[in-house]
């Protein structure tokens, strides 16, 4: 990148930080490009040389977000990285730790892909919908990977407890809203660990 390049890129991403943070705060319909221009004491002007208008910087948004969880599911936490009941725990502890620090630590982040983004158009809300569906295949593929390694309960309902998984990890981000509330990282993770090995794992495994 030549610096000129590197400038551009830096302000991009200062002007999706930004429209991250007001639609956090006020709300997306809430929000102007003149609240998110003044955040960053920039014109309008400069605003439209990177952006067409508000609904094409959510989804930019959007983008950064779910990059940030596709980032907990690297290499060593991918769906078949584990081999024996021992290693999934240990995934699972890795994933529990990260997955939280996105949705817990930044209460943010699931309050704009929850609430904020089903409100703007359909298409958006459709968007988020496919999200949770993609979420739950996932899930899925590392249950059906742990029952083919044999490690899982052969007649696993796969599907189903991808579902369930996911529904506990979604209603815990939504309680994590609350202001008057405080999500227990660390027992919430025992607790569903718990569940899913005493339910889930192979007798002999």
């Amino acid at each position: 990148m030549t610096r000129a390049e590197r400038k551009k890129a830096e302000l991009r991403r200062e002007i999706i930080d930004a429209s991250f943070e007001c639609f956090a705060e006020r709300g997306y319909h809430a929000t102007g490009i003149a609240d998110i221009a003044t955040t960053l004491g920039i014109g309008h002007g400069t605003f439209y040389r990177y952006f067409e208008n508000k609904r094409d910087i959510i989804d930019h948004v959007i983008d950064d977000l779910i990059a940030k969880i596709i980032s907990a599911l690297a290499t060593e936490n991918s769906p078949d990285a584990a081999s024996t009941l021992d290693e999934y725990r240990a995934q699972v502890g890795r994933i529990a730790e990260a997955l939280p620090r996105i949705f817990f630590d930044d209460p943010r982040i699931p309050r704009v892909l929850l609430f904020e983004t089903t409100g703007v158009d359909a298409d958006l809300t459709g968007r988020m919908l496919d999200l949770l569906d993609q979420s739950a295949s996932l899930t899925a593929a590392y249950l059906h990977h742990g029952v083919e390694c044999g490690y899982l309960r052969a007649d696993l309902d796969v599907d189903n407890t991808a579902q369930a998984v996911n529904g506990m990890m979604l209603a815990s981000a939504i309680q994590g809203l609350r202001a008057d509330s405080s999500v227990d990282c660390t027992a919430l993770n025992q607790a569903i660990s718990r569940l899913m090995f005493d339910g889930i794992r192979a007798e002999n495994a």
